[in-house]
């Protein structure tokens, strides 16, 4: 475009601005570390509980205080007696992890891939999962006796009924439309099955293998009380005994520690392994 007077330069698109609250920018500017804001609850619980110890209002002899804890902590530690105690539970963990894990998800493939394989397993799971596992001790002890074999076989035990129902779920849960989607590409029913339903299912898998390792740590408290002359729950049988506090602590912060390990770890497989899935993190 022309004038008389030459040609006219083309207008430039005027710059535009984000609008942002400013008590938002404000609050995220000072807003402290999210590990800080998660580490104030468990401190100020600390706190608390060190103060009524101290002050006379929690009595040693019902609950050590943390100091006294600490102190026992750091005595098992150093004469070996803890790492020794957790290396034992860890592998009885391990083992009935993955044997209740190999039964549960193959079971749950079979009924959750086949409706002939639902009619023939799903019932029989369903009625077994409804007895209280912890009741099968008595019986574990007689066909199993009182070694390591009724302590993995509680903690399996546990373990299959989570990941079966959670692996079925997601099996069950896949959209139609994508099996059609994938049938329509091509897919045979393996393909569909590996690039579809599993996938699908995977996020499902997922929770359940977060459900059976809790279950898994406290499938292990019980486990260990079976005759244990080894292992974290021995530990705390014979502080029991004795009426050492601060010992039973120890084991029980263990056992906390060492659950909030499993899951940390399980949450960044999750992470890893479901990249394709976005999901909603909070505000």
């Amino acid at each position: 475009m022309s004038t008389s007077d030459g040609p006219v330069p083309p207008a430039s698109a005027p710059e535009l601005e984000p609008v942002v609250a400013s008590g938002t920018s404000r609050a995220r500017r000072f807003a402290p570390p999210r590990w800080l804001r998660r580490a104030v609850g468990p401190v100020a619980l600390l706190l608390l509980w060190q103060v009524s110890s101290s002050t006379g209002l929690l009595h040693e002899d019902t609950l050590a205080s943390p100091v006294t804890v600490a102190r026992a902590a750091g005595e098992l530690i150093g004469d070996g007696t803890l790492p020794n105690a957790m290396a034992i539970s860890l592998q009885r963990v391990a083992v009935g992890l993955l044997l209740g894990g190999a039964v549960g998800i193959v079971l749950a493939l079979v009924s959750g891939l086949s409706r002939l394989g639902e009619d023939l397993v799903d019932a029989s799971v369903q009625m077994l999962r409804t007895v209280p596992w912890v009741g099968l001790i008595p019986l574990f002890i007689i066909w199993l006796g009182i070694g390591e074999a009724p302590k993995v076989a509680l903690i399996a035990l546990g373990v299959a009924f989570h990941l079966y129902l959670n692996v079925y779920a997601g099996i069950r849960g896949v959209d139609e439309q994508l099996v059609e989607a994938g049938q329509a590409l091509g897919l045979g029913r393996f393909g569909l099955i590996r690039h579809v339903v599993l996938p699908g299912a995977l996020p499902g898998a997922m929770t359940g293998l977060r459900y059976s390792l809790a279950t898994a740590w406290l499938a292990l408290v019980f486990g260990e009380s079976i005759n244990a002359d080894a292992g974290i729950g021995f530990l705390m049988n014979q502080a029991r005994e004795f009426f050492r506090t601060d010992v039973i602590v120890v084991c029980l912060v263990v056992y906390a520690l060492l659950g909030l390990l499993a899951d940390a770890v399980v949450r960044t497989l999750e992470r890893l392994a479901l990249q394709w899935r976005p999901t909603f993190t909070g505000r």
